[in-house]
């Protein structure tokens, strides 16, 4: 006996059914038309394309660090100090001068030995960046100007007849508000001229460059201070001021 076909059509409409069901609790509902899909319009469609960056971020430069080693290929086992003063004869791949440091944070970071409390090289972290399950080490450098340098460095792969180097994939400087981890992205907060917003950059590590990028880049407003959110619900005249309570007001 032959098997009987149920047509196509037929067989469409008893699924709808079964997923649809007949309005009882816990069935699935319907939320409506999708929106459509729109196309960017494309604005002046007839401009020739740039033929040039107008700005050099310094993304995506590197610098072999002379003289140092790292041991096993593990940063954790490197003298920060020693990498920042190795740095300063690092020669980048292509020359953004972006990694430049100034005069006198050059001559502090060569003193660190004599004069460690004038050292500007902050204390390290650790992240797996590239996501080779390995970590990177992370420098933040003080300068004039509550300006930051911020550094990542990571351990050179052996296949390339370099074991135990150590190449610098970042080197950025700002006036940051704060330096976070988010997810393997480096996100650097700054100040904007705009008062009440900020300045928020992701650093991001790119296998093809082998460097880390500049990868998101945006304006929005700041969260609110807690100094002045606690202001703002005490009415009391006499409430005590972030200074007069001795709580630091320069943000350290």
């Amino acid at each position: 006996m032959r098997p009987v076909r149920v047509p196509a059509v037929a067989s469409a409409v008893a699924a709808l059914a079964l997923v649809s069901g007949c309005g009882a609790a816990g069935d699935l509902e319907s939320a409506g038309e999708a929106p459509s899909a729109v196309e960017p319009a494309r604005l002046w469609p007839d401009l020739p394309p740039a033929s040039a960056a107008p700005y050099d971020y310094g993304e995506g430069e590197t610098a072999r660090i002379p003289g140092i080693t790292v041991p096993g290929g593990d940063v954790h086992r490197l003298d920060p100090v020693a990498v920042a003063q190795a740095g300063l004869k690092a020669k980048t791949d292509r020359d953004s001068g972006l990694d430049e440091l100034p005069d006198a944070t050059v001559r502090q970071i060569r003193a660190c030995r004599t004069a460690p409390d004038d050292c500007p090289v902050l204390a390290p972290y650790y992240f797996d960046l590239t996501g080779d399950g390995r970590d990177e080490l992370v420098l933040g450098i003080r300068m004039p100007g509550r300006q930051l340098a911020v550094r990542a460095y990571r351990a050179d792969e052996g296949d390339r007849g370099d074991r135990g180097g150590l190449t610098r994939i970042m080197s950025t400087s700002d006036a940051v508000i704060s330096v976070e981890l988010a997810g393997r992205d480096l996100i650097l907060r700054a100040p904007s001229a705009i008062s009440g917003y900020e300045y928020r950059t992701a650093w991001s590590w790119d296998d093809r460059q082998q460097a880390m990028l500049a990868t998101r880049d945006e304006i929005l407003r700041a969260p609110e201070r807690r100094e002045e959110a606690d202001r703002d619900r005490t009415s009391s005249p006499s409430a005590p001021t972030p200074e007069s309570s001795g709580s630091a007001a320069d943000g350290r």
